[in-house]
């Protein structure tokens, strides 16, 4: 199984296993429900497979992290559903290590910079027409993990930089959502109908009805997110990723092109065009007078006065500098309003 390590959720994983991550706000819209649905299908599929050929199987570490509101009743729901699946299958010795669910509490910026260069694959999977743009996705490409997601956001413009061949897009267009959601009621794909038997079943320890507010609507084929119209697309894409993972030259290369198509999403190249586009301001050029001060000598480095109480009191270096940067950043001021 190569090299485990214990992750922070106290789940032993397999390193050598594509780590397969979504880390974001938790949001219908956002689709984490897409995803855990996607994780009962893939132990479903390992469970019926004959042990002899499991070897054929791409292991997976999927790693969930993210934040509710306080309110969202729905969302914590899914949070729900996420630990409630993963506490079965990471105890379920029959399976090994080809597949662990990992819910990373507490998410902060601490935590992404560990996960984020970690990643294989990041899911970036909203309804399409519903991301405004997300930047989770850039700092995933920029880390050469490769993206699997639908056609929004600001996937559209790094498929437009990266080429679209060297990510996995799936499911529905923005401009076929709205037809989507006014065909009514309609038969739901054979396997989403398997995987919501399989929770009904008791497979995973915890009642149906725990989950009823958020899995009925996918029985009606007409869920306002279409997790059910996405389903099937989104399945498929996974079979891709399976098989282009076991290919690890062709696996690099979607690394290497990834990241080096991502320069456009530079934060110079952002603040550039607000100045230019949005702010209308122009760069201050510093004039020979405004160059940078010059370092002490060790008899300039500290200065000694007695005060009138009697005590000695001294001035550092440091607060010299400050005071002369500040006049400085004056002087730049005032010349950028001549």
């Amino acid at each position: 199984t190569g090299y485990q390590r214990r992750v922070r959720a106290g789940v032993t994983v397999d390193a050598n296993a594509l780590f397969d991550i979504q880390v974001k706000r938790i949001h219908e819209y956002k689709r984490q429900l897409l995803n855990i649905l996607g994780v009962i299908h893939r132990y479903k599929t390992i469970i019926n497979t004959k042990a002899e050929d499991r070897k054929n199987i791409v292991p997976r570490v999927c790693i969930f992290a993210g934040k509710a509101a306080p309110g969202y009743w729905r969302a914590k729901l899914i949070i729900k559903l996420i630990n409630t699946v993963g506490s079965s299958i990471n105890n379920d010795d029959g399976i090994s290590n080809l597949l662990k669910v990992v819910f990373l509490p507490d998410y902060n910026v601490s935590l992404a910079e560990v996960i984020v260069p970690a990643s294989d694959i990041s899911q970036h999977i909203s309804t399409a027409g519903t991301e405004a743009s997300g930047t989770s996705n850039m700092k995933f490409a920029l880390n050469a993990g490769l993206i699997l997601g639908t056609w929004d956001g600001a996937n559209i413009e790094i498929a437009e930089e990266v080429n679209a061949e060297n990510m996995f897009l799936f499911g529905l267009k923005p401009d076929e959502v709205d037809k989507a959601r006014g065909w009514g009621e309609r038969p739901i794909s054979s396997a989403l109908a398997d995987v919501l038997k399989f929770i009904q079943s008791g497979a995973f320890g915890e009642p149906y009805d725990t989950f009823k507010e958020i899995l009925d609507p996918l029985w009606r084929g007409n869920d306002y997110y279409l997790v059910g119209q996405d389903f099937d697309s989104y399945l498929n894409a996974q079979k891709t990723i399976d098989a282009t993972f076991r290919d690890k030259a062709t696996w690099r290369k979607k690394m290497i092109l990834t990241t080096a198509g991502m320069g456009k999403f530079s934060s110079d190249r952002t603040i550039k065009e607000y100045a230019e586009e949005i702010w209308h301001v122009k760069p201050c050029k510093l004039s020979p007078t405004d160059a940078p001060i010059n370092t002490p000598s060790k008899s300039e480095s500290h200065h000694e006065e007695t005060k009138p109480d009697g005590v000695k009191h001294n001035e550092s270096v440091d607060t010299k500098k400050s005071l002369h940067n500040e006049s400085t950043v004056k002087t730049v001021s005032d010349k950028k309003h001549e």
